[in-house]
């Protein structure tokens, strides 16, 4: 949570800006993901007053469901995309700068089961850390040092394995940094703010028509420029301004499973380079957890919450099976989650379609930015706001964020007491926890948090760490959300009763819940 030189958020004064401000903006960003509060902050840190609207909670969708990994594609030197690589290793880099508190290296390790996958393995790896600009480590590793690492690694025929490093971090903490950061430079960034339609002024975009979720107000926000950087939602925004407008984005769900650590201790990540569908998986320690995933699964589901699905659990419970010595079972799940890529429309599966990006400008002005990855977000903003900037005839510098340190508070030592208390096998649900109340009530001053999930989900990852251990601290959030809002106890359980419905989605599907 904020604290030293960290400025608070205010959702009110936010808000208070968008519904009062008779200039119109410079740019205003559609959209709170990675690619939105990117876009946000390039253009505040260029001196543009920039406003930002998000019609759930900052990284709601996706951005708060990957696999935690600043990475440049293991999987696309196999398809060539070199230069895709080469440009995703050198924004994990600047992540690694910029984000120091959140991006950190990992250790990966690629077991090696037949005589020729070490050398086969280890040369792909070697052409991997070589075109990072950081030169990482890859080293090709005998059984025993192999085992070492992985110590719940299936070992029969086993040969050895590769080393290599790679970025993870905590994706909605990033998301926060970038938030608080676009505010430091002046932005007016809102959470729960709905876009219903496209103001004009002539045959020109002119700003939005919205609404606070929390109270229905409808008012308009106007501005120079907008960038739609809804995600999943980019085509639906897009018909806004052009009802005839032709699709730009395909959605693939990727799938992840949480189980304990158990399963594969000594804090160092195994990489699968080629499932039955041609996709790499990850096995990868995090706080305190292991994630398993990720599917690729097309999806005609179009918006933020979509299910897992019992053919996905399936598959990543069957790939796990193969390379840990403990088989996991569905029982062992402790949580389920799913986010949905907007990947550029193509041709061919979901997972043969490149992960680049594209900016287009409608004919009215509306400039979208989608496609891409996490590691990439920075770029994407950069050339996202490079042509509002020409659409508007904004006069503004390059931009600054290569080098743009982000604002990171410090995290709470070791783990949130929301975190620890998920995980804990039982939990009696009575008394109180100063520790808790502070954590939420800081997520609310100073952090714009306003639901349970936004708490248990993304300024705590209670919820994709257990489930059903988030579920059980519900009341206790509930209540201090109530005492900081001043709401009573119907709105105290209509949250609980959401928040549970919330829940039931991150149990693997026909779970006993």
């Amino acid at each position: 949570m904020p604290s030293g030189n960290v400025p608070p958020m205010n959702r009110d004064d936010m808000l208070g800006r968008l519904r009062t401000e008779t200039t119109p903006w410079d740019v205003l960003v559609i959209g709170g993901g990675a690619t939105g509060l990117g876009c946000a902050l390039d253009a505040a840190a260029r001196g543009l007053r920039t406003a930002l609207v998000e019609r759930g909670d900052f990284a709601h969708g996706t951005s708060s469901r990957s696999t935690k990994l600043a990475h440049g594609g293991v999987r696309y030197l196999r398809a060539g995309q070199f230069s895709l690589v080469a440009q995703s290793l050198r924004e994990r880099e600047r992540l690694r700068r910029n984000a120091a508190g959140i991006v950190h290296p990992a250790p990966f390790v690629v077991p090696a089961y037949r005589f020729y996958e070490r050398a086969f393995y280890g040369a792909g790896l070697l052409l991997y850390g070589l075109l990072s600009p950081a030169g990482d480590e890859t080293r090709v590793l005998s059984r025993a040092d192999t085992i070492a690492r992985l110590p719940g690694l299936h070992r029969d025929g086993l040969r050895g394995g590769v080393l290599y490093h790679d970025g993870q971090f905590d994706d909605a903490r990033l998301a926060l940094a970038l938030a608080r950061s676009a505010a430091r430079h002046g932005a007016a960034v809102v959470n729960h703010v709905c876009v219903d339609g496209i103001a004009r002024s002539g045959a020109r975009v002119s700003g939005v028509i919205a609404h606070d979720v929390e109270t229905g107000a409808a008012f308009e926000i106007g501005a120079r420029v907008v960038i739609n950087a809804a995600g999943i939602g980019v085509d639906a925004v897009r018909r806004m301004d052009d009802p005839a407008a032709t699709a730009m984005v395909r959605t693939s769900r990727g799938t992840h499973i949480v189980l304990d650590e158990s399963f594969s201790p000594g804090g160092t990540a195994i990489l699968v380079p080629n499932t039955e569908d041609g996709r790499v998986l990850f096995v990868i320690p995090w706080r305190g957890r292991l994630l398993v995933g990720t599917t690729d699964t097309p999806s005609n589901v179009t918006n933020d919450e979509p299910v897992a699905a019992g053919d996905d659990v399936d598959y990543l419970l069957r790939h796990a099976a193969r390379y840990l010595a403990t088989a996991p079972q569905p029982a062992d799940i402790r949580s389920v989650y799913a986010g949905l890529r907007p990947l550029l429309a193509g041709s061919g599966s979901t997972a043969s379609l490149r992960r680049d990006h594209r900016v287009v400008v409608s004919p009215g002005g509306l400039v979208t930015i989608t496609g891409g990855k996490w590691t990439t977000y920075r770029l994407m903003a950069e050339h996202a706001v490079d042509r509002a900037c020409a659409v508007a005839r904004l006069s503004a510098p390059a931009s600054t964020t290569p080098r743009l340190a982000l604002d990171i508070p410090p995290e709470n030592a070791a783990r949130d007491p929301l975190e620890a208390r998920a995980m804990a096998e039982t939990d009696d649900g009575g008394g109180t926890d100063a520790a808790l109340d502070a954590f939420v009530r800081d997520a609310v001053r100073n952090d714009m948090a306003r639901t349970i999930e936004d708490v248990l989900a993304r300024r705590s990852r209670a919820l994709l760490l257990d489930a059903r251990g988030a579920a059980r601290l519900a009341p206790r959030v509930a209540a201090v959300l109530a005492r900081e809002f001043g709401r009573d106890n119907d709105w105290q359980r209509e949250q609980i009763r959401e928040f549970e419905k919330t829940a039931a989605r991150y149990l693997p599907p026909h779970a006993d819940q």
